[in-house]
C-alpha cells in the first residue's frame, strides 16, 4: 500500500502591496512558497487583490502544485486585479470556490479565511510589516494558531 502525502497550504496577506516591486515579491515567494510548492501540494488562495493575486500568479507560473481560489461571494464581485489574475491563471487553477456570501463585508472575508484554514495543514501569511494587528491577515494567522496548525509569518 502506497501512502500519498498531500500538503495543503492556505495563503493570506495584505491587499496593500504597492510599496514593493514585482521582483521583490517574486523573491519572497521563491523563498517562502517554493519549499512547500511541490507537485503534491495544494494551495488555497483568497481571490482578492494584493498578496492573493500576486501569489496566485507566482504559483501558476512557478509550481506544479494544485491551486484552489476561494472568494467570499463570486469571482465577478472581486476587484479587477483579482479577476485578471484568476482569468490569467485559469489553466493552472484546479478549482474556484465561490462561497456566495450575501454581503461582502468583513464577516464574509473572515468566513472565507476560516474556510481555507479549515482545509489546510498550514498557513503562510504575508502581513504588512509592523506590530501584530487586527487585519484579516492577522485574524487568519491567529485562527490557524487556535486550530494548532503551523503558520509562517512573512512581513512585507
Amino acid at each position: 500500500m502506497e501512502w500519498i502525502m498531500t500538503r495543503a497550504v492556505a495563503i493570506t496577506g495584505t491587499r496593500a502591496t504597492a510599496h514593493r516591486d514585482l521582483a521583490g515579491y517574486a523573491e519572497l515567494f521563491a523563498s517562502y512558497l517554493r519549499p512547500f510548492a511541490d507537485a503534491d501540494a495544494h494551495f488555497y488562495i483568497g481571490g482578492a487583490k494584493g498578496i492573493d493575486s500576486l501569489s496566485l500568479l507566482w504559483l501558476a507560473g512557478n509550481a506544479e502544485a494544485r491551486i484552489t481560489v476561494v472568494v467570499p461571494g463570486t469571482v465577478q464581485q472581486q476587484p479587477d486585479e483579482a479577476r485578471q489574475a484568476i482569468a490569467g491563471s485559469r489553466g493552472r487553477i484546479t478549482e474556484v470556490v465561490e462561497l456566495r456570501a450575501e454581503q461582502l463585508g468583513a464577516p464574509a472575508f473572515h468566513a472565507r479565511n476560516r474556510w481555507m484554514v479549515d482545509r489546510s495543514d498550514m498557513v503562510i501569511g504575508f502581513p504588512l510589516a509592523g506590530p501584530h494587528g487586527t487585519s484579516g491577515t492577522w485574524q487568519t494567522l491567529d485562527y490557524a494558531a487556535q486550530q494548532v496548525k503551523p503558520h509562517l509569518v512573512v512581513p512585507v
